[in-house]
C-alpha cells in the first residue's frame, strides 16, 4: 500500500513536467516578455503635509446686519464732528444674550410671572427669559418693550466716524408649527 501511495503522489509532478515540454511556443513567449524593455513608472509625487488653519470670526461684526446709518448733512452744518453723548456703557456687566447677534436669536413666546417676560431661543438651543431693561444682541440692544408679537430694542451702533448713534430694532415672534 505504501508503494501505491508514492506512485500516486509522483504522477501529478510527472504529468506537469511532461506538459511543459510539449509547449515550446509558451516558453518562447515567456522568454520574449522577460527580454522586453520595461517602461519606467514615474514615482508618486511628494505631497505637502497638511497645515491646520483655524478661522475664528466670532469677534467680527456680522456682514448681513447694517451697522452704519447714513445721516444727511445739511448745508449749514460744518464738517466737524459734534459729540452727541451717545456711547455704550463700558462698565456695565454683559448679559448672556449679548454674545449673540440678533440674527441668531428667536423670540418664541411670552411668560407672565412677576411681570412680563419674553422667551428667547439662542442659536445653541437654550431658551432665556428677558424682561424690559435687559440687554441682548451684539450692538448693546436694550429691551424697551415686550408684546405678544415682538420685542422692541434700542441699539447703540458705531456710525463710521468714531461716534455712536441709536437705532430702533425689533425681534418678531417665530411661528412654531
Amino acid at each position: 500500500m505504501g508503494k501505491l501511495m508514492k506512485v500516486f503522489m509522483l504522477m501529478p509532478i510527472l504529468s506537469l513536467s511532461a506538459c511543459m515540454d510539449d509547449k515550446p511556443d509558451l516558453a518562447q513567449y515567456v522568454a520574449k516578455v522577460k527580454n522586453e524593455q520595461k517602461v519606467d513608472i514615474e514615482p508618486m509625487p511628494v505631497m505637502k503635509p497638511y497645515e491646520k488653519f483655524s478661522y475664528d470670526a466670532s469677534n467680527l461684526r456680522d456682514p448681513f446686519i447694517a451697522t452704519v446709518t447714513e445721516v444727511a448733512i445739511r448745508e449749514d452744518q460744518t464738517t466737524e464732528l459734534i459729540d452727541n453723548g451717545i456711547r455704550p456703557d463700558s462698565h456695565r456687566r454683559k448679559e448672556a444674550l449679548e454674545s449673540y447677534s440678533l440674527g441668531e436669536l428667536q423670540f418664541v413666546g411670552t411668560l407672565e410671572q412677576d411681570g412680563v417676560w419674553a422667551l428667547v431661543r439662542a442659536s445653541d438651543g437654550i431658551i432665556n427669559r428677558v424682561q424690559v431693561g435687559n440687554y441682548m444682541g451684539q450692538n448693546h440692544g436694550k429691551v424697551l418693550a415686550i408684546s405678544e408679537a415682538k420685542i422692541m430694542l434700542k441699539e447703540i451702533v458705531a456710525d463710521g466716524n468714531g461716534m455712536y448713534i441709536e437705532r430702533d430694532s425689533a425681534l418678531s415672534i417665530v411661528e412654531v408649527n
